[in-house]
């Protein structure tokens, strides 16, 4: 009996020493992102202003206690993401330079986490509209916000935010790739007359 379990120790012992295993741990996997065809389409509500946004996304008024007509939020249901879109009319100068500082507050809160927040100029002087475009890297609550004004009537914010932990190297791919449909929303923007 105790001949018999020490052979049986013995091959499994030599069993399991053999061959060249890898025993190096898995590498951590993503899920893989299947995006959609690029296709856009035309947002014209009740709201002063146009822009052509995704097929593949919806847009529905935002439902907050505190907002007000022409805040909408576009959906990106398959990638969990919202950007959300405020308006605000602008009846003064003081209006005018409060909405400006406000934008660039809410875009420079995401500093304690962002490894940096560049600005970009938006310039269509042709439709009236003009602006400037945060890009915020890191681990950042929002990785991009702007705002879009003719200086003197009308004033709308976008914020785009994903519903899940920011994690960027795995959200770094559908946020390119929002990022072009923002792209496209900014430059077909116009304010209607």
């Amino acid at each position: 009996m105790k001949y018999a379990a020490l052979v049986t120790l013995a091959v499994l012992f030599f069993a399991s020493c053999g061959g060249d295993h890898d025993y190096a741990p898995k590498p951590r996997g993503f899920y893989r992102i299947v995006f959609p065809k690029k296709e856009y389409q035309e947002y014209t509500a009740g709201c002063p202003y146009t822009f052509r946004y995704p097929k593949y996304a919806f847009i529905e008024p935002d439902k907050k206690a505190n907002a007000k007509p022409c805040w909408v939020n576009m959906q990106f249901p398959q990638f969990n993401a919202t950007l959300h879109l405020s308006y605000q009319p602008v009846n003064s100068k003081k209006d005018f330079n409060e909405l400006v500082e406000d934008s660039r507050t809410f875009a420079f809160k995401h500093t304690v986490k962002a490894t940096s927040i560049d600005e970009g100029i938006i310039h269509y002087p042709e439709k009236k509209v003009y602006g400037i475009y945060y890009t915020i890297d890191g681990n950042a609550a929002s990785s991009a916000q702007f705002f879009l004004t003719d200086s003197t009537h009308h004033y709308i914010r976008g914020a785009l935010y994903f519903n899940s932990e920011p994690r960027l190297d795995s959200i770094q791919p559908v946020l390119n790739f929002i990022k072009q449909d923002m792209a496209v929303m900014i430059k077909s923007f116009k304010w209607k007359q």
